[in-house]
């Protein structure tokens, strides 16, 4: 196994989680970030030891094997194109897009130039959520027939310095924290066929309560409190609430309900925690993960896992056509409460294959 040589574009607060956790994966070789804001890429390289360059002269690199785009929802696609047209695979921070519309040419460059295309989230690929993932597969609660989600919080205003973009086209619960629940869903089910929805802004403005904006408002463009049902190719009908509007409540993160017993899935914004399980007429019993990524934070498991699929030619787990689907299911919530009517999907996609539960600390194969 030869490294594979890493530029990231973008250096905001989710940059230093990819950096720092790279090297638990000894494929990865970061080299150099890139910003607009040449002042934050030269901290973030003076954080990690790495080189700061512009973000054209980090494009123009011919070391950079993959470029990491870790740039807000509205850039993404314009960074992964430019990416694809100097000839650079490049994995996305999430959503791929703030529209389908917008990913159809990233699709179509990417396949006519033999590029991979990754897009996060992946933590799916947490011991959390493998470890659910194989309890299904196994049977252990039979056919799985139904299920709920459950994202609610009162907003990131309430902590983030800068949270404008929560709050304009591509944000929002849905588009936020959505991929999170809605990868997780399909890696446990597979692809959903068809969707209703129902949403409203609970809110006409927000106000921002820390940092040098403490007390400025903000405009809501999106809707905060998203409810829907999907219905997955496989018979399974899922409710999912997403919402910027709830101070607290009492639900489970991720619930699957089967013809043999239930199961309690952990959170799908981290990789490990604990999965319960209650076959039949049992009552619930924790299951332990199991697996190296089952305990700590691992962001970026994605782009290692893309790395080690461009060299073994097998798919990578965190695809584009995975990330596709899930933006037409996050897109769909929207078309069918507008409409009042149920959306079918176009799009489709494979559930990523599982991870082998023997695997060494920081390998993927």
């Amino acid at each position: 196994m030869s490294q594979v040589s890493i530029g990231v574009i973008g250096c905001g607060v989710i940059s230093a989680a990819y950096l720092k956790n790279a090297p638990r994966f000894e494929i990865l070789n970061i080299k150099a970030c890139a910003d607009l804001n040449m002042d934050a890429a030269r901290a973030r390289a003076e954080e990690f030891g790495i080189e700061a360059l512009p973000v054209e002269d980090l494009l123009a690199d011919q070391i950079i094997d993959i470029v990491v785009n870790l740039t807000t929802p509205d850039a993404h696609i314009d960074i992964d194109l430019a990416a694809i047209a100097a000839g650079k695979h490049v994995y996305s921070e999430k959503p791929l897009a703030v529209a389908s519309a917008n990913a159809g040419p990233l699709l179509v460059a990417a396949n006519e130039a033999g590029l991979r295309v990754g897009c996060a989230p992946d933590t799916f690929l947490g011991g959390g959520h493998q470890t659910a993932r194989q309890l299904i597969d196994e049977g252990a609660i039979g056919k799985p027939l139904a299920g709920a989600a459950f994202m609610m919080l009162r907003g990131h205003e309430r902590w983030h310095p800068n949270p404008d973009f929560y709050y304009k086209p591509g944000g929002g619960p849905m588009f936020d924290m959505g991929p999170y629940y809605l990868t997780d869903l399909v890696n446990l089910l597979g692809p959903v066929r068809r969707i209703t929805g129902v949403s409203q802004s609970g809110y006409d403005e927000r106000v921002i309560a820390s940092g040098p904006r403490q007390g400025e408002s903000l405009k809501v463009e999106v809707p905060t409190h998203v409810v829907g049902v999907m219905e997955f190719s496989q018979g399974a009908m899922v409710n999912i609430t997403m919402s910027f509007d709830v101070w607290q409540h009492k639900h489970s993160h991720i619930e699957i309900y089967g013809t043999e017993g239930s199961m309690v899935v952990p959170d799908p914004n981290k990789f490990g925690g604990t999965v319960q399980l209650a076959s039949g007429g049992e009552e619930w019993r924790d299951v332990v993960p199991k697996g190296p990524y089952a305990d700590g934070e691992f962001r970026g498991i994605g782009v290692a896992d893309m790395a080690h699929a461009i060299q073994a030619g097998r798919p990578h787990r965190a695809n584009v056509e995975l990330a596709f689907h899930v933006l037409e299911i996050m897109e769909a919530f929207d078309r069918s409460a507008q409409s009042g009517q149920a959306i079918d999907l176009n799009s489709t996609c494979q559930r990523p294959a599982a991870l082998p539960t023997e695997l060494p600390a920081g390998h993927l194969d």
